[in-house]
């Protein structure tokens, strides 16, 4: 009967690293063609009704936003709870949002400015006095194109 000698303990081959910059490279691409950045950090909250009948926006870079609701919770004991109308990352007053439109027009070529589109996303809980406060303020600039986001009713 033979016996089995050990010569020594054998060595664990090293793994081979070569393709790792390449699947680093695929998945950093990846990652950064699927990503989308958050524009602004809401501050009101936003419940939008329901429609029955609506229609997506086809250019949304030409799009500006113009939240109301109520502050939220941590903003609520210094603003209280009455609706408040956020531009951006800040909360506004409807004076305010003729200097508003007019930035935007600023940031956007001179022949995309006639195609703007002002999207109001309104809480389902506020009265229309501040709405149409808005909406005249929005005439006033002549910011005439007006788009109101809602969320798709469910069929039953």
């Amino acid at each position: 009967m033979g016996k089995f000698r050990k010569d020594g303990e054998k060595e664990v081959p090293a793994i081979n690293t070569s393709a790792l910059p390449d699947i680093v490279f695929m998945l950093l691409f990846f990652f950064m063609v699927s990503t989308t950045m958050k524009e602004t950090d809401l501050k009101v909250i936003v419940k939008t009704p329901h429609a029955s009948e609506i229609k997506k926006l086809e250019k949304k870079s030409l799009v500006s936003v113009i939240n109301v609701g109520e502050p939220q919770k941590n903003y609520a004991k210094v603003l209280g709870t009455e609706p408040r109308i956020q531009l951006n990352d800040a909360f506004a007053d409807v004076d305010d949002i003729g200097d508003y439109i007019e930035a935007e027009r600023q940031k956007r070529d001179e022949k995309e400015v006639p195609f703007m589109t002002t999207s109001l996303k309104i809480d389902k809980n506020t009265k229309m006095g501040i709405v149409t406060d808005i909406k005249q303020e929005l005439r006033r600039v002549s910011a005439l194109r007006i788009n109101y986001s809602t969320k798709k009713k469910v069929q039953e």
